[in-house]
């Protein structure tokens, strides 16, 4: 497999990437979550579909921002005229493999071939849960966008598929997109693999994306550790008129606190980024961890609730449902 080569930096040692300010999962500790006894692992419903399906218009022109939540952690921004995707996983499974792994339990908000023609897709790192060739590939055959991702990312799209439009960058790199859009890639408490060999051999980020009613905190991984990356994305690059954060794939906390939000830590999240609103995603669609399928938006109810925090200043969607601002 390539493999990323660059200068050494403050987050890059010549092989590996860290998180000065992170904490990786060790293997002893997967092996213990995989293996141990007294695992609660909940089960969820084979199938639970959404109520809701987007046929979304081919542009959005001025200054609005229409945001359709496909599942998981994809999104399709609309907004000046420009169609950006999220991490887009339409595949069946989360997974190297088309007959194991996790599974879909819900179609995806926007069927495929209801896509308006998409300029840019954003991936935040290489976990198969974000990064999915597939649906890459299908997205360079019809449409042939811009793939922006964090530094080597690149390697592992063209390997699969020469035609994938990859550009890679780092941390703090600012990305014109055309129309008085831009995307900057932050640092964010997280980590990738794709393999038993490959770990932190490419770079994970966040994105803030520059639009005309504001700038858009778009998390799709990270753990909060002491909320230091949401507090410095406030100072550097706010105000923010809206943040997209993880709520889910949370459970056995000792495990995946440093890794995954749970809702308690993706309220305090919103407070340190001092976002407006946000929009929960990373829950509902792939069962990665061990909570029930309805635990995320049932908890963030509960932890808003506790804080003093409106209901409404945070929103849940199901796959299918459209906000506007």
């Amino acid at each position: 497999m390539k493999t990323y080569s660059g200068p050494i930096s403050d987050h890059f040692d010549g092989r590996h990437f860290f998180d000065p300010d992170g904490a990786p999962p060790r293997l002893s500790e997967m092996l213990r979550w995989q293996i141990e006894g007294g695992r609660e692992r909940h089960r969820w419903p084979e199938w639970a579909p959404s109520p809701y399906s987007d046929k979304p218009p081919s542009r959005v022109d001025g200054d609005k921002v229409r945001f359709s939540f496909v599942g998981h952690v994809s999104w399709l921004i609309q907004t000046r005229g420009v169609n950006i995707l999220v991490d887009p996983v339409w595949s069946e499974r989360a997974s190297p493999f088309s007959f194991a792994g996790p599974k879909r339990h819900n179609d995806p908000g926007i069927a495929f071939g209801a896509l308006p023609k998409i300029d840019t897709v954003l991936v935040s790192h290489g976990h198969y849960d974000h990064l999915d060739v597939t649906t890459l590939s299908r997205l360079a055959a019809r449409f042939s966008p811009r793939v922006i991702t964090p530094l080597g990312n690149d390697l592992v799209m063209r390997a699969a598929d020469a035609t994938i439009r990859a550009e890679a960058f780092d941390w703090h790199d600012r990305v014109e997109l055309g129309n008085g859009l831009a995307v900057t890639l932050v640092p964010t408490r997280h980590w990738s693999a794709r393999g038993l060999f490959d770990r932190n051999r490419t770079l994970w980020a966040s994105f803030v994306l520059e639009t005309p009613a504001g700038k858009l905190y778009i998390v799709c991984d990270s753990g909060y550790g002491t909320g230091v990356h949401f507090r410095r994305v406030r100072e550097r690059h706010g105000p923010l008129r809206a943040a997209i954060l993880p709520i889910g794939a949370y459970e056995p906390r000792w495990f995946m606190k440093n890794q995954h939000m749970n809702p308690e830590d993706a309220v305090k999240a919103l407070a340190d980024c001092g976002a407006d609103i946000a929009l929960a995603h990373h829950h509902g669609t792939f069962q990665l961890t061990d909570e029930a399928i309805d635990a995320p938006p049932i908890a963030l109810a509960e932890a808003l609730d506790k804080a003093g925090v409106p209901a409404e200043r945070f929103l849940v969607l199901k796959p299918g449902q459209v906000l506007e601002i």
